[in-house]
């Protein structure tokens, strides 16, 4: 029964759009740098070291979506002599870069936030604080779902997986921020600012290891999702018998939105050089059908080769 293939273009087409992801990381870099300049203001006027930390955050989110929009351009060219196997790690490199980022954030607002419960806080216009801290979250949470993650998903963007969540991080401590500075307006507590801010930089230095933790998986070749290598061994098994005896050696890693598959088929002796060729060239064909954006090698070896595992 043969395998159900689904059609590969549209998905090609979404994986190499450089053009898609270079705009999402546009985008992040304007919110980003009007919301830097917005918690800046606000964060001198009221006093509250929670907004100062926020608008450090969203410093470090700017430059991580600079790093985004360099990296998904750089990814998008084509292989040079210098990089024969393509430039698409880039894109994990710089989740590695804006991971090491928001970590070293979360530690200025951590000794910030210290340096305030030390020598004690006071704060001015915390209406005004909360109204941009509210009004921060919501524009990261829209540019974060509704422009980063989808961008990602469809380009298998690394760079832009990470842009976002970034950006999602800034949303939680956007909040609470805004959250810590009611209750001090309600209860008169101004300590809960600087206790919120280090509250804030825990969650950050969270998503960031979870960060590094993904994207040097990349780093050190993985193999791919294991539905991928699935869909791989039931196309080769489909010609088994017709076209090849049989496979073994089937190893795939990823690099960026770039898969890189190899794997030994089994031919008949009897096979002319022409034939055999022909045969890995449809078998590659048939791979890239259901993996896109795949550089594919099949290597010919004779029935004799044949192993029992299919590995």
């Amino acid at each position: 029964m043969a395998t159900e293939r689904p059609d590969a273009g549209d998905r090609y087409a979404d994986l190499t759009n450089t053009g898609l992801k270079t705009r999402a990381a546009a985008i992040s870099i304007a919110s980003n740098s009007l919301l830097i300049v917005l918690k800046l203001v606000v964060g001198i006027v009221s006093g509250s070291i929670a907004i100062i930390s926020e608008a450090l955050h969203s410093g470090s989110d700017l430059v991580a979506a600079i790093i985004a929009f360099y990296a998904v351009r750089k990814a998008g060219q084509p292989p040079d002599p210098s990089h024969r196997y393509g430039h698409e790690k880039v894109e994990n490199l710089s989740g590695v870069i804006e991971a090491l980022l928001i970590i070293a954030a979360a530690g200025v607002i951590i000794y910030e936030g210290v340096l305030k419960i030390i020598h004690g806080p006071h704060l001015d216009h915390i209406w005004l604080g909360i109204a941009v801290m509210t009004v921060s979250g919501l524009v990261n949470l829209f540019v974060s779902k509704r422009v980063l993650y989808p961008a990602a998903r469809r380009t298998q963007s690394a760079a832009l997986e990470a842009d976002a969540a970034h950006l999602l991080t800034d949303v939680y401590t956007s909040f609470g921020v805004a959250g810590g500075l009611l209750i001090v307006k309600i209860t008169g507590w101004e300590i809960v600012d600087p206790i919120a801010a280090i509250a804030v930089a825990v969650l950050i230095i969270r998503t960031g290891y979870l960060l590094v933790v993904q994207s040097t998986r990349v780093l050190l070749d993985q193999t791919i999702p294991e539905e991928e290598l699935e869909l791989i061994r039931a196309v080769v098994a489909e010609h088994r018998g017709d076209l090849i005896w049989g496979y073994h050696k089937l190893r795939a890693r990823q690099a960026g939105s770039r898969r890189h598959i190899d794997l030994h088929v089994t031919v008949d002796e009897t096979l002319t050089v022409a034939k055999a060729h022909e045969t890995a060239e449809h078998i590659a064909a048939d791979i890239r059908d259901v993996v896109p954006n795949a550089d594919v090698l099949v290597h010919i070896e004779p029935r004799s080769h044949e192993r029992e595992d299919g590995s």
